[in-house]
Parts: structure tokens; sequence; C-alpha cells
């Protein structure tokens, strides 16, 4: 049995190495056809968030998840265990402030990357990140093991 455990650790341990040259490719090739517009779209809403004083943790928000956008592979979203009534109120606000032309953004992203095959993991990948454009409150944003 212990030798079995040690044969699996050392083959998912090998299996986790060749994974970080293969989302490095998936995050420069995310980088340059969604990523970077993605970012900008974010980084506005931030921005606009920021100069209005009173939504500065939406701004927060919307930076953390901009960030997110431009390297994405490796990164998954989790819900926040401590995220209570707050970040439902705070998620209506977002959604009528900017949460539904980010979400727009990556759908319509999404559509343009499914064209091509190359492009349909990367329009999988945009439409995965639409709830979390649309309720970024009381989300965490963690790296994959």
């Amino acid at each position: 049995m212990h030798r079995e455990r040690a044969q699996s650790a050392q083959a998912y341990g090998l299996a986790s190495v060749m994974l970080v040259p293969m989302r490095t490719i998936l995050n420069i090739i995310w980088l340059v056809l969604s990523g970077f517009w993605m970012f900008l779209g974010y980084a506005l809403a931030a921005l606009v968030m920021f100069i209005l004083i009173i939504t500065i943790p939406w701004g927060i928000a919307a930076w953390r998840i901009g960030v997110y956008s431009l390297w994405p592979f490796g990164k998954t979203v989790v819900d926040k265990p401590s995220a209570g009534v707050f970040s439902i109120i705070g998620n209506i606000i977002w959604v009528v402030l900017a949460g539904w032309w980010l979400a727009i953004g990556h759908i319509i992203s999404a559509v343009g990357l499914a064209i091509t095959i190359i492009g349909i993991p990367f329009a999988i990948a945009n439409i995965k990140m639409v709830p979390v454009a649309l309720l970024p409150l009381g989300k965490q944003i963690v790296d994959l093991p």
C-alpha cells in the first residue's frame, strides 16, 4: 500500500511539472487573443469605481478579476466561506454598475474565439468567466496545485 502511494505521488508530481509549461503556453495565447482586452475592460471599471470613492470595494474586485483575466490558466475561482448577505447586496450593485457589460465582453470574445478550432478552449474559458464578471463579491481566486 505504501509503495502504491509513493508511485502515485511520484506520478502526480511528474504530471504537475508537465502542466506548468502547458499552462504557460495557454496563458500566452489567452493573453494575446482575449486576456489583454478583457483586462483593459476590468481596469476601466476599476478606475471608474476608484474615482467614485464610495465604490472602491467594487474597484478592488474589478482589479482582482482583471488580473485574473490576464493569466487565468492555473487558477480557479472558489466561493469564500465568510461571504454573507453584504456580498449579495454588493453583487446586485455591481451588476448594475459594471458587471453586465463585462459579462457581455466575455460573451462577445467567446463568440469570436469559437469561430476557430484553436479558439474553442479559450471561448469556453471566457464563458466560465461570465459568472465571475457578474457576481465577483464573495469569490476568491486561488492557484491550482
